[in-house]
């Protein structure tokens, strides 16, 4: 297990910014080169889960997808804006946060490929499209490698947010 990075009395936030960069940075090398990730969101049905395509940028806290207004997602996120997002490669990430439906056309753009012409069946400048921003507030992590690591990441997005972990993961705050 890594060390727990929790804040005692008397530390300075510059440690506990340093923390986050440290568990961002942990995050963004677990997740790079990982092409699909799964979206869940919750429906009136329940918990529903679909592919989506990993934006090209490193993560900084924030996941970014591409999505249509006249779809299910669009409209479950309307109505809850918490979600997870999952990552399956070489390690296992699950990333819990909150989701902002942005309507941007030039970071629609920014983040067009062609690979988007062919899933979506249209092209960047469809006034349907929208990005959600998933701000992340916790990652799992699980790394199989000669050993088996658990650990949880707590990204502070809302001040006063405290959390404790109450299993047997390795907890670090920020």
């Amino acid at each position: 297990m890594a060390n727990d990075h929790t804040l005692g009395k008397g530390e300075h936030a510059t440690n506990s910014n340093a923390n986050q960069r440290e568990a961002i940075d942990t995050v963004r090398d677990l997740i790079k080169g990982i092409d699909t990730a799964m979206l869940t969101t919750a429906s009136e049905e329940g918990l529903v889960s679909r592919p989506m395509k990993t934006q090209e940028i490193e993560f900084d806290g924030d996941l970014w997808f591409l999505t249509k207004k006249d779809t299910d997602k669009f409209h479950e996120l309307l109505r809850n804006r918490q979600v997870n997002v999952a990552y399956a490669g070489t390690s296992y990430v699950a990333i819990r946060g909150e989701a902002e439906l942005v309507e941007s056309p030039e970071k629609v753009k920014q983040f067009w490929s062609p690979a988007y012409e062919a899933l979506l069946n249209t092209t960047y400048d469809d006034p349907n499209l929208v990005l959600i921003r998933v701000k992340a507030e916790t990652a799992e992590y699980w790394d199989s490698g000669n050993t088996f690591k658990m650990a949880k990441f707590w990204f502070r997005r809302l001040l006063g947010k405290h959390t404790e972990g109450t299993d047997i993961h390795e907890v670090v705050k920020m």
